[in-house]
């Protein structure tokens, strides 16, 4: 036995010719298929779980759009209507998602960096207003939802009334220059009252000087023309106390500025002096950060919004007659104090009643 095994070493040292045993031409052939086929895989050559996951997950992906793109097409194609309520709605659901994102970014970098609302930048500023506004009007559709299958009634409520549950994202290119006009044409109808509210009071102004100018101011306005920046801040004092200071307004005259403002009037007397404060103390401040940033830094779109919340019609006036309107409010706002912000909210109704193009 050993001597076999000395044999069988030495021809396959010197290459013999020797034939070995059937044992030993079987560990030959697997020797050289593992050396044809290499040494075994290692595990690290296999995809790691977390691989397997994404790679799973974008085919997932990919199938699931070219599933809703079939499902669109299918819709487009048989249901056209309902396609265009179905769009409208998914891209304002991912507006309101970009909107939340944002306003988050904005309060965490406030609370960071220790900042107050007033020291925002212009834009930053006007993003919060707007969302704060338009969760509330989400925040009422929530609610109501909350009892079971209520959300079906909901639904309907939203076809049926989308100007009074649904913010400007779910509207229509249409819908969003009617609905306007229509809020337009409710605040206009306060503007009677409340320019009749400042006759009726000219006789309490204590000084004669002011009470001629404001008696001037009132019938060039019910005459048709559109007062100058200096008319309106001479009369600035008049507002910063008795008789149409913030605090000296009855409850008719804060129902009236409610409505110019778009504002609920359905409030009782102290909770309708404090929403018309704060509202205007916003606006103020939005009109010092807007001051400094420059109106020429505004886009067209952001222009027409401004003008808008200040009480003019600007859907259907020029990019350049809104531009106009807004530095002269800017002019107005930029000098006026805290005390004196009576002046403001009525400026709503003074600088926009009867200016060119406000013909709706």
């Amino acid at each position: 036995m050993a001597l076999s095994r000395v044999c069988w070493a030495r021809a396959a040292l010197w290459g013999s010719a020797v034939t070995p045993g059937p044992h030993v031409t079987r560990k030959l052939q697997l020797v050289r298929c593992g050396l044809a086929w290499g040494a075994p895989r290692s595990s690290k050559l296999h995809l790691s779980p977390k691989a397997d996951v994404k790679s799973l997950i974008s085919y997932v992906v990919a199938k699931t759009k070219v599933i809703n793109g079939k499902y669109h097409r299918f819709l487009g194609r048989h249901f056209p209507r309902f396609y265009v309520m179905y769009t409208i709605f998914m891209k304002g659901l991912q507006m309101l998602w970009a909107d939340a994102k944002k306003a988050r970014r904005i309060k965490t970098n406030m609370w960071k960096h220790n900042i107050e609302f007033h020291q925002l930048p212009y834009r930053e500023m006007e993003h919060l207003r707007q969302f704060r506004r338009d969760v509330t009007k989400c925040l009422f559709l929530g609610i109501i939802s909350i009892p079971p299958f209520a959300n079906y009634l909901v639904f309907l409520l939203m076809y049926l009334f989308p100007r009074q549950l649904l913010i400007q994202h779910f509207w229509t290119p249409k819908q969003q220059i009617d609905f306007l006009d229509i809020y337009h044409a409710l605040r206009k109808r306060s503007h009677p009252e409340i320019l009749c509210y400042l006759e009726k009071v000219i006789p309490l102004v204590s000084d004669a000087g002011l009470r001629g100018h404001m008696t001037e101011l009132c019938t060039k306005i019910q005459h048709g023309t559109h007062p100058a920046v200096h008319d309106i801040l001479a009369l600035r004092e008049c507002f910063s106390n008795h008789p149409l200071g913030m605090k000296q307004l009855h409850a008719l005259q804060m129902k009236a500025l409610s409505r110019a403002m778009l504002l609920t009037p359905y409030l009782p007397s102290f909770l309708l002096r404090y929403r018309l404060k704060t509202h205007t103390i916003v606006i103020h401040q939005l009109d010092r950060a807007l001051a400094k940033l420059g109106i020429g830094q505004l886009s067209p779109q952001e222009v027409k919004s401004a003008c808008y919340l200040r009480g003019l019609n600007s859907t259907h006036i020029a990019e350049e007659r809104c531009r106009a309107w807004l530095g002269e409010w800017l002019q107005i706002s930029c000098s006026l104090k805290e005390a004196e912000l009576s002046l403001l909210l009525h400026n709503v109704v003074l600088l926009s009643v009867n200016y060119t193009g406000t013909g709706r």
